[in-house]
């Protein structure tokens, strides 16, 4: 068979087994991410792997490169991409995208067992960046908040309750009043 035909038989099955899977994405007929793990999980990571035109007869392209996975450490990255290289060389010549991604689940507490949430320092900084010009005196104009006057106050003090909120109906249209004015413009 040739490489295209295996590709088309392996994009078949991946579709048909992880139809509904909300952590299957795939991003073109050759390129598929995989969340491993639960959102929220701190442990989670993405892996993506894209095939090449002779795949699976050559190895494909496994990234983590994700913006999801940047809160894990380089070093954590490249174990994990070793792992998984070293299955992918025990499947060369066969469809492995399947295979890569429950070894990947399967084995995702041994993958991540180095992992401590990284903080990159460019957010920190870009975070001290926006911070400082708040800081500064600023030689322009602050915007004024609109003033009102103590009637204005209380008329709308008496309109909301304890809260601060209008009282359910304040702005229903009385019905009866329209009926009766309505009935008086038909006569």
């Amino acid at each position: 068979m040739s490489a295209n035909e295996d590709q088309e038989m392996e994009l078949e099955a991946l579709r048909s087994i992880y139809e509904g899977d909300e952590s299957f994405r795939e991003l073109s007929p050759v390129s598929f991410q995989y969340r491993i793990g639960e959102n929220g999980d701190p442990k989670a990571f993405l892996i993506e792997i894209s095939w090449t035109e002779t795949y699976p007869q050559t190895p494909p392209i496994i990234s983590m490169n994700a913006f999801f996975n940047n809160t894990i450490s380089s070093a954590v990255k490249q174990s994990i991409l070793a792992k998984l290289q070293e299955a992918v060389e025990v499947n060369l010549g066969t469809a492995m995208t399947y295979t890569l991604f429950e070894y990947a689940k399967d084995n995702k507490e041994q993958l991540m067992e180095n992992h401590r949430p990284v903080c990159s320092a460019t957010s920190i900084s870009n975070i001290i960046s926006v911070e400082t010009p708040n800081t500064a005196p600023s030689s322009k104009k602050k915007d004024k908040k609109e003033q009102l006057s103590k009637a204005q106050k209380r008329k709308l003090a008496d309109k909301t309750d304890h809260k601060g909120e209008l009282p359910r109906g304040w702005n229903w249209v009385d019905v009866v009043k329209l009926s009766k004015t309505g009935s008086k413009d038909d006569e």
